[in-house]
């Protein structure tokens, strides 16, 4: 198993935050980030599905992530969220 560090782009983490504050589910959605961040942290190269360039897609309802992998420095960059 590959650990990968996981953090989150400003621009993912204010829609995010939006995302939460206009959710009448918000344990759903915070349980859903919490989801993203541990299933991101290990083997993260073989996470969800390649959509553009370097870009992947994972789906964790009510959550959709788009993340980018850099393997020699071991990060996910989550760059964009919205609702699945």
């Amino acid at each position: 198993m590959i650990r990968y560090t996981v953090v989150w782009h400003d621009d993912a983490q204010n829609l995010l935050a939006e995302v939460w504050l206009n959710s009448s589910d918000r344990a759903a959605v915070t349980a859903a980030a919490h989801v993203v961040d541990s299933h991101l942290a290990s083997d993260s190269e073989s996470k969800g599905i390649p959509v553009e360039g370097d870009l992947r897609e994972l789906i964790v309802p009510p959550l959709r992530v788009w993340f980018s992998v850099r393997e020699p420095d071991r990060l996910v960059k989550i760059v964009h969220v919205e609702l699945a």
